[in-house]
């Protein structure tokens, strides 16, 4: 971008005043060029002389300034002013909730709210989240269509009813959970692809559709959807928690194919947020704003997605490390080295041995640090790809590598990845919990926090694994812990938050995919700061006036401790 040498104030001013003669000329001119000439009067010059224009000019100049100088004063004054605290929202009585309840009954049908005690468990308390709580939601609605969301959002705005969007529900962070009860929404009912357009590679969808039955249903068209996060995920909360996934190294995050939303807002108002050309530099960039924002700011309701074109080959091979910060290393030179990899992954010793025994795949893999990689684009540079990358990994000691030709083979290796969180949940004795979380940090330091938090996490003594998307710098602690030892969770919680810290004083971030949610709420006011966050409470505040979208997520409702 090229740079401009700032010249004096007054310059500016000079300049400014000459742009804006020259402009009011040239409208003078369109104006007249298409209406009758205008007669002007001529003022008299005798009275306008020289000496009384300089005169008025330095009278008007001196009162703009004295003027310009007593309003700054006065709004650095009001600036300098404590502001006032933001006031708690207050929710409904139970008389009001149960009345909404009724009128959403009336509004959607009878059987479109549920208060059932079984289903409200479910949409308030996950088993493979590291943060559950005990306040569950009062009812749960399912919406078809986006009226009917509008009609949901009203409904809960009359009476000051919280409400929480739930999509698929395999968040990590306590993300759909109800701290302040309301009205969970599940979309499960809005599960359409609503047009594909192979000719602009791009498909517009709701929000319950799975990205895995989204790629199964246009294969033939020669397109898919590149954002791979666990497999049972749906679009809507991907947008949410604004997820990626193993493939993020080569095609970037959800943030990055999400053409445009449409919301509905706490009013119930709907908008789209933009039209679906891939660019524009029309107004704000309002898809990025509710892209991540966890149902705080509105409900999203439909999503306009990018594709891209299936390669022509894909490929999976396997390299094998004396230690994980071999492994790592080796990741970092080969990024360095622009070798443009579909995805990277790591796994330890541990998640190894959670592969084998998963028993997904016919070989025994060796439990010792490893590199899986996926390859992808012809078969000319598949192959070329692979051989270079061969090369470096033997340059960074790796022991072995090898390269998966057969098709089912690679598929049911990439499967054990990709489910490997559940591979660990099953297996968990009776009373036993998973914590799993994520960082991310830049490349340079990758290295170095896998190797620390791996030792802390080992001198837990604890059946704990470290995997994760290691080419875009960005890892995984997954810790197994007897939930009824309240000093054990304790020692797991510590790890965690330590390692969360440690990627903060690398510059990197506490959460890569997984969101902020209730889990990382401290950690993001570390990472971002009071000033920041304050931003982001605005901009909730301003869409969201009564705090009822998602309340006390990503930061705390007002008044909440």
């Amino acid at each position: 971008m090229s740079t401009m040498r700032s010249g004096s104030a007054t310059t500016r001013l000079i300049a400014a005043v000459r742009y804006t003669r020259r402009s009011h000329r040239t409208s003078n001119v369109r104006w007249q060029s298409t209406a009758s000439p205008t007669i002007h009067r001529q003022i008299p010059s005798q009275f306008w002389t020289t000496g009384r224009v300089l005169l008025l000019s330095t009278f008007t100049g001196s009162l703009a300034y004295l003027l310009g100088i007593n309003d700054t004063s006065s709004f650095l004054r009001s600036s300098n002013t404590k502001p006032t605290a933001p006031i708690a929202p207050v929710y409904a009585t139970k008389t009001k909730l149960e009345t909404a309840i009724s009128e959403l009954r009336t509004l959607l049908g009878e059987d479109a709210v549920s208060t059932d005690d079984e289903v409200l468990h479910d949409h308030g308390y996950s088993e493979w989240s590291s943060i559950n709580i005990e306040t569950l939601p009062v009812a749960v609605a399912y919406p078809r269509t986006t009226a009917d969301v509008q009609e949901i959002a009203r409904c809960c705005t009359r009476h000051k009813i919280p409400v929480v969007p739930y999509s698929g529900g395999s968040s990590l962070e306590a993300n759909f959970s109800a701290p302040f009860g309301g009205v969970s929404v599940d979309f499960v009912y809005m599960d359409k692809i609503i047009a594909l357009r192979p000719d602009d590679m791009d498909v517009t969808v709701q929000p319950a559709v799975g990205w895995m039955t989204l790629n199964e249903q246009i294969k033939e068209s020669g397109l898919f959807f590149p954002v791979d996060p666990g497999p049972s995920a749906m679009i809507g909360g991907m947008v949410g928690t604004g997820c990626s996934g193993t493939n993020a190294v080569r095609y970037g995050t959800m943030r990055d194919w999400v053409v445009n939303l449409t919301v509905v807002l706490a009013d119930g108002t709907s908008i789209k947020t933009r039209r679906r050309p891939r660019k524009t530099a029309a107004g704000y960039n309002l898809t990025s704003l509710f892209v991540g924002s966890e149902g705080t700011l509105g409900l999203v309701t439909e999503i306009t997605l990018k594709l891209a074109v299936i390669p022509q080959k894909t490929a999976v091979a396997l390299a094998t490390f004396p230690s994980i910060r071999d492994a790592a290393s080796t990741s970092a030179a080969i990024m360095r080295a622009g070798i443009p990899i579909a995805a990277m992954e790591i796994m330890d010793e541990v998640q190894m041995n959670v592969v084998n025994r998963a028993g997904s795949t016919k070989k025994k893999w060796a439990e010792t640090p490893t590199l899986m990689f996926k390859f992808s684009g012809t078969p000319a540079s598949v192959a070329e790809h692979v051989e270079q990358v061969k090369k470096l990994s033997k340059g960074n000691k790796s022991g072995s590598f090898e390269f998966t030709a057969d098709e089912a083979e690679q598929a049911a290796l990439w499967s054990a990845r990709k489910e490997s969180l559940w591979s660990m949940l099953a297996l968990r004795k009776a009373g036993e919990e998973v914590w799993s979380t994520d960082v991310a940090v830049p490349m340079s330091r990758l290295a170095d926090i896998v190797e620390i938090s791996k030792k802390e996490m080992d001198e837990l003594g604890l059946f704990a694994s470290i995997l994760g998307h290691i080419g875009d710098g960005n890892f995984h602690e997954s810790i197994m812990y007897d939930a009824k030892d309240p000093e054990q969770r304790k020692r797991v919680e510590e790890c965690v938050y330590r390692m969360v810290d440690r990627a903060l004083e690398m510059e990197g971030t506490c959460t890569g995919e997984h969101g902020i949610g209730i889990g990382k709420k401290g950690s993001l006011v570390k990472e971002l700061g009071v000033d920041t966050i304050d931003v982001m409470r605005k901009l909730k505040a301003s869409l969201d006036p009564l705090w009822i979208m998602n309340p006390g997520k990503i930061f705390d409702a007002p008044g909440e401790t």
